[in-house]
């Protein structure tokens, strides 16, 4: 059976390279390292199916809103056969300072709006994140204009090294597990 990852992020050009849509420029890095089908349109989401490291993989951008992004992890979980237990998902955290990962099963949204669209469908809390932090906005900034916003030029480089080491991670999970790889990527430092 394949593993499904899912990551959030933003259709539209304007959104391609903010804050909110790191979960979208990780699936661009493991396919960049696999071999992937043309994308295709499934529901309310877009998916390619490959091959990475060895393992048979989905990877699909929910096509919704942000906030909907439920629909498109239920749509996918029924017509693959795969429990959200086993879901991978990749995404913005507001509450991680930039360039930090914290991989993890189940646990609240913490007030990750597409998290909790998948919390709400499917039912459940179980499923595992790879957490990707872009840290909170400066001085009296808005956070929906900070996540909406991209990277300043000082902090491309970290958030680069985020995106090549969360698609590390994902594939350790694939690999190893998710404890092991929660042992090597939650201690290792942002940079």
């Amino acid at each position: 059976m394949a593993t499904l990852i899912i990551g959030l992020g933003n259709r539209g050009g304007e959104y391609a390279r903010t804050r909110h849509n790191v979960g979208w420029m990780c699936l661009d890095e493991l396919e960049r390292r696999g071999r992937f089908s043309r994308e295709r349109r499934d529901g309310p989401a877009k998916v390619r199916e490959g091959s990475l490291d060895g393992f048979d993989v989905v990877t699909a951008r929910p096509q919704t809103y942000m906030n909907l992004s439920g629909r498109a992890g239920v749509h996918l979980t029924q017509k693959l056969g795969i429990p959200s237990s086993d879901v991978i998902v990749v995404h913005d955290d507001a509450d991680l300072p930039l360039g930090r990962l914290r991989l993890r099963r189940g646990g609240r949204a913490g007030g990750q709006k597409g998290v909790q669209s998948l919390i709400d469908s499917w039912r459940s809390q179980d499923f595992v994140r790879v957490r990707m932090g872009i840290g909170r906005p400066a001085g009296d900034t808005d956070l929906v204009d900070h996540v909406l916003d991209g990277f300043d030029r000082d902090e491309r480089a970290t958030a680069q090294g985020m995106v090549v080491r969360a698609a590390d991670a994902v594939v350790a999970i694939i690999r190893d597990g998710l404890e092991q790889a929660m042992t090597t990527f939650n201690r290792a430092e942002a940079g």
